[in-house]
């Protein structure tokens, strides 16, 4: 459908034209609990605008709707005519107008615009609604772009018995004359917001409320979930960091809370980590964990908690005029995110987790052939989809970071002060933001916004000198490269950390601070200083770049990184070995060894977790094929060294394990797996709990030691909406072409739940099946041509990200995809998973020819 691919050219000659005065919008969701219901709710919407051109024409959005009536101010269009192509025409505007629409609108099953979920533990019935980018044209009829903004007023016919939520605070609900069941929530007029951070959550929610007691007065808090997650909502815990996160910001932005009420409704099947709609965040009921989880997991949902608050102000209050500003939204909320966790919270050491984890994301989108600007040019609604991921987060953030060592943290802070004051309510664009830092810093930003912004690619960074008889550096330089596709050269604020040997520990000695410009540049800070036994480019991890360890530090580094008593530098140090390892430069053994001798002592919680997780494809995808499986036995064997030798009940302890069940492949491993499942071998303080049980159900389907049966035995244990996706996920782990022939079916069939399909997604191509995989090259070529249209383009596009069989890696699998790419007619998205697919091949193949060289 054409018509939903808004451009951005149409966008602003709609807003050159109109204001929107209010939106009016009355829901009902009376029939979504009847099991006989027709998968729709009634939607009437009246919007008031004014026209700077009376006589002009323009359209409204509406999708995947029947529209029953359209009314502009006072006369009928016909909706046969006016309505084509999820837009509706809206001819000879008058100076001040009227739209009334009356339609029956579609529940989504996708995740996008309203989601019908039913919970198979109990049969209670939760709505909620996700916008952005462009759904809520799928609830109501709107001007669907972010420079519209506009007060809302909701008005929404549900159920009796159920919770209903929204933007504005919730009002008593009033009886329908004549029928009990049914009750009419009114709710008041919002602030002005953009359509896509409106948000209507509705169901049986069980609801829990406290009140922030802050600066500018009271904020009243509210927490939902499912009922059959109850006893899993730790709700102290989420109020106590929403209070440290609301603290934070309102010193910070010095700028009230500008919503009135603030909501948190983890919610079911969501695709997105959270939203930040307006008062109103919904998160994924996943944050509420039913088993034992580590420390980064906790990490983690306060950087989506603190994320979506820091939305309020920055998106919310101030909000883009267009999607080519996206990244500006989600990379200043990311940021600001972990600022906040590191000051606010327990997690004190919050960068080093953005170091470990979320930064390696930013750092492996722009490696791909998918990359591009931070700042992109997002002509279209399609555009922005394709270019909503980790550019946007994880770089976008780290590239913000490195403003703020540029700038300074108190300028910085002082330029958004203003930002706020000066766009309340109302939209801005990068220049009003960078405007506002340069009065605040003196500093010139135009040339550093065009090097980092407007360009693609990381750069390499390291160390060149020449050494004395005494082993004095007589000259020392950063070299700068980068990729020949992406050849800018960028300016970076970096630090430089010298360490030495101290009583078995690595201890910092010196650390310098410079500006790095061009392809070298001269430390002279440096000359005459003796060589250190590591040296750590990008120390304090101010700079977005890879970098690189001399042959004395990476020697350092092999044989004894936890020395290091630091977390970041090791965080550093850890990544620069990765960064080796996936560009060939490192051994795939040699880093095998390296995690297994150092990740027992590791202290930060994302480092012991996500390390572990890329050793596994370091050993599945990136080792000499010829040398795997003694490889495989090694890695097997030191993580039932290290799960033995674990603290009892420790973080470790448990990342170990689930390391452990899925590198198991020999039969030590495997009955190990059966024996933590039927209590016959138990690790001390180690609590099989249900989520670890699944773990070991599905690894054990994997290897082909238990089959239907024991899956179908363990889901009646579990007959949750959990257990559900788990017990899919392990059916298609299985070894076996039926298994592989009906996973797939499954995934690609769009009655499959969301979440499900991505369960499985995850787990059906595994390495060491490649007999029955051998089909699925052409399979996920083919689902490339269709998945979008057919699933929508979020399930679409978790397929063709994560559904590529990586184990069919070879010299053929490029050339077949190389012939794809050079003749399809496949949705640009899908074009962009194949050529990331390609590009993951021929990383992982240069990789393994560097493994059988050595």
């Amino acid at each position: 459908m054409p018509g939903t691919n808004l451009t951005r050219d149409e966008a602003a000659t709609r807003a050159a034209l109109l204001d929107v005065t209010s939106y009016a919008i009355d829901l009902d969701l009376t029939a979504a609990t009847a099991a006989e219901h027709t998968g729709t709710f009634g939607s009437t919407t009246t919007i008031a605008f004014t026209c700077r051109e009376p006589g002009a024409e323009t359209f409204a959005d509406l999708v995947d709707a029947q529209v029953h009536e359209i009314t502009l101010n006072g006369e009928p269009l016909d909706p046969a005519t006016a309505y084509a192509d999820s837009r509706i025409a809206l001819p000879g505007l008058q100076a001040e107008n009227v739209l009334v629409v009356r339609a029956d609108c579609t529940y989504s099953h996708t995740g996008e615009g309203l989601h019908r979920f039913v919970d198979p533990t109990d049969d209670r019935v939760y709505l909620y609604s996700q916008f952005e980018v462009p759904d809520a044209r799928r609830v109501f009829t709107t001007f669907e772009q972010p420079d519209l903004k506009a007060p809302f007023t909701f008005t929404v016919t549900a159920p009796s018995h159920w919770v209903v939520v929204s933007n504005s605070p919730t009002p008593e609900p009033r009886a329908v004359d004549g029928d009990a069941g049914k009750a009419v929530w009114a709710f008041e007029p919002t602030q002005p917001m953009s359509t896509y951070i409106t948000a209507i959550v509705a169901g049986e929610y069980h609801a829990e409320h406290d009140v922030y007691e802050g600066k500018h007065g009271s904020i009243p808090l509210g927490h939902y979930c499912r009922q059959s997650l109850v006893e899993h909502m730790d709700t102290a815990e989420l109020v106590k960091i929403t209070k440290q996160s609301f603290e934070f910001f309102e010193e910070k932005f010095d700028f009230p809370y500008p919503f009135g009420k603030y909501d948190q409704l983890y919610v079911p099947e969501y695709n997105m980590g959270a939203m930040e709609n307006a008062g109103c965040v919904t998160l994924r009921d996943e944050y509420l964990p039913r088993s034992r989880q580590p420390r980064s997991f906790y990490e983690f949902r306060t950087s989506v908690i603190t994320h979506e608050m820091a939305h309020m102000w920055f998106g919310d209050l101030v909000t883009m005029k267009w999607w080519d500003d996206l990244w500006l939204n989600e990379s200043f909320a990311e940021w600001a995110c972990y600022w906040c966790e590191a000051e606010a919270t327990e997690f004190t050491d919050a960068w080093t987790g953005f170091a470990n984890a979320r930064k390696q994301t930013g750092y492996r989108a722009d490696q791909l052939p998918s990359t591009h600007p931070i700042a992109a040019d997002n002509v279209d609604l399609h555009a922005v989809e394709v270019n909503f991921d980790m550019i946007t987060y994880a770089k976008g953030a780290s590239v913000l970071k490195q403003l703020v060592a540029w700038v300074g943290l108190d300028p910085f802070v002082a330029g958004l002060r203003q930002y706020f004051k000066d766009h309340a309510f109302g939209n801005a664009t990068f220049a009003d933001l960078l405007a506002a830092l340069e009065r605040s810093s003196g500093r010139e930003l135009g040339g550093w916004a065009q090097e980092w912004l407007q360009t693609a690619g990381v750069n390499t960074l390291a160390p060149r000198f020449e050494l004395d008889g005494e082993g004095r550096y007589t000259s020392f330089s950063v070299e700068q490269s980068a990729h020949p596709d992406q050849p800018t050269l960028r300016r970076h604020r970096l630090g430089i950390g010298l360490y030495d040997e101290v009583g078995g520990r690595l201890v910092r000695r010196e650390y310098v601070e410079v500006d790095v410009e061009g392809a070298s540049t001269a430390v002279e800070e440096l000359v005459g200083r003796e060589q250190p036994a590591l040296l750590l480019l990008n120390d304090e991890d101010h700079a977005y770049a890879k970098i690189r360890l001399d042959e004395r530090s990476l020697a350092t580094v092999v044989s004894g990184l936890s020395r290091l008593e630091d977390s970041l530098p090791r965080a550093l140090a850890w990544g620069a070995a990765w960064d080796m390892t996936r560009d060939g430069e490192m051994r795939t053994t040699d880093w095998v060894r390296l995690v297994l001798a150092n990740i027992g002592q590791e202290t930060d919680a994302w480092g012991v977790t996500r390390i572990p997780a890329s050793t596994a494809l370091a050993v599945e995808f990136y080792s000499d094929p010829a040398g795997r499986p003694a490889l495989r036995a090694e890695w097997e064997s030191g993580l039932r060294e290290l799960l033995l030798a674990a603290e009892p009940g420790s973080d470790h302890q448990l990342t170990f394990v689930r390391s452990y069940a899925l590198a198991a492949h020999g039969e030590q491993a495997v009955a190990d797996l059966r024996g933590l499942l039927d209590g016959s071998f138990t690790v001390e303080g180690l609590s099989v709990d249900q989520d670890l049980r699944w773990e070991l159900v599905k690894n054990l389907a994997r290897t082909g030691a238990i089959g239907e049966a024991e899956i179908d035995a363990e889901l009646d244990r579990d007959p949750t909406n959990a257990g559900k996706e788990k017990a899919a996920a392990a059916r298609v782990a299985q070894p076996t072409a039926a298994a592989k022939e009906a996973g797939w079916a499954a995934v690609m069939d769009p009655a499959t739940p969301n979440e499900t399909s991505r369960e499985m997604v995850f787990s059906i191509f595994r390495f060491g099946q490649e007999d029955v995989l051998a089909p699925y090259l052409e399979k996920y070529l083919e689902a490339a041509d269709t998945a979008i249209d057919l699933l929508g383009f979020h399930k679409g596009s978790v397929v063709l990200e994560y559904g590529f069989p990586k184990a069919l890696a070879s010299a053929e699998t490029v050339a077949r995809l190389d012939a794809w790419l050079a003749d399809n007619d496949a949705p640009k998205g899908a074009q962009r998973y194949v050529g990331e697919a390609r590009a993951e091949v021929v990383r992982a193949l240069a990789a393994q020819e560097r493994d059988a060289r050595s």
